[in-house]
């Protein structure tokens, strides 16, 4: 994993777009146990891994935003660390509202550069023109996400020290409602107008990327862009309806690549885990209209 503080400057093609794999709300479970007896959780984050692993080309880095367990058990731990071990490439990540910091910080081994003030799991990443800003918003014993005078400071420091360089957030509570009201229930709910005040104060932000929903959404938020990306296991179904009911069915799974390019700014593919039949190519019929 890379390190908290650490950058990625260096990087061998500093001429080519930065790529960032997000994937987010994994919900490993201990071996043989499917997540809600119906979501074989393991075996599909360990798919979604291996495509990410697989692109071309591949990821400068891969980003978790939360829920990387789903009762943030010692065993589930240790099976996500084999995971992330064979990736070959760098991981940072914040947990989630099923995540239990302690058990994440000694399960995947991190270190105190990535356990900040207060036991928060965060980070700050310069990666070549951009600065990652990974944020803990769990809740220890909520659905609902947190942030504190702390974590608050953390993000405006960071913010401040960026001067200026294009930022992206990263955090497992979207700070939004969505329509979807159950999940809208538990959001980011303490310190989200604290966090939206900050956001406001920095121009640079170009995303805050969030998990949580199980569903794609994006939405304006205090001045910039606030993506939710779909998550690689279970999906939240999309009902807007005043009683939509606290349920999950099996869409395909899906993430999100960010690619970032000085004076090309930072754009955002949906992507999914499941291959497609294809490619085609793009061959007109001879009888079709307009062919001739």
């Amino acid at each position: 994993m890379l390190a908290t503080g650490a950058s990625m400057t260096g990087r061998s093609h500093p001429d080519t777009a930065m790529l960032i794999a997000q994937i987010t709300d994994l919900h490993i479970r201990p071996r043989g146990k499917p997540a809600y007896r119906v979501s074989e959780t393991n075996a599909l984050s360990e798919r979604a891994l291996d495509v990410v692993a697989r692109l071309s080309p591949r990821p400068d880095l891969l980003v978790i935003t939360g829920d990387l367990t789903d009762c943030g058990l010692a065993e589930e731990y240790a099976l996500l660390r084999t995971m992330l071990d064979g990736l070959g490439i760098p991981v940072l990540l914040v947990p989630g509202n099923h995540d239990r910091r302690e058990t994440l910080t000694a399960g995947l081994s991190l270190d105190s550069r990535q356990v900040l003030d207060g036991g928060f799991v965060q980070f700050v990443a310069d990666c070549g023109p951009m600065r990652l800003i990974g944020l803990d918003t769990l809740l220890p014993g909520k659905s609902a996400g947190a942030l504190c005078a702390t974590r608050l400071s953390f993000l405006d420091r960071a913010l401040t020290e960026a001067e200026g360089k294009p930022v992206a957030i990263f955090m497992h509570h979207p700070p939004f409602d969505c329509g979807i009201r159950h999940m809208d229930a538990i959001r980011l709910l303490d310190g989200a107008q604290e966090f939206a005040a900050i956001v406001a104060r920095h121009p640079n932000i170009e995303r805050i990327l969030c998990g949580h929903h199980h569903r794609p959404i994006v939405t304006r938020f205090s001045g910039t862009i606030a993506q939710i990306a779909p998550s690689v296991t279970h999906a939240v179904p999309l009902d807007l309806s005043e009683a939509s009911p606290s349920t999950f069915h099996m869409e395909p799974p899906a993430y999100l690549l960010h690619s970032f390019r000085e004076g090309a700014g930072f754009v955002t593919h949906t992507a999914f885990v499941e291959r497609s039949p294809g490619p085609y190519p793009f061959v007109l019929d001879a009888d079709y209209p307009g062919s001739h």
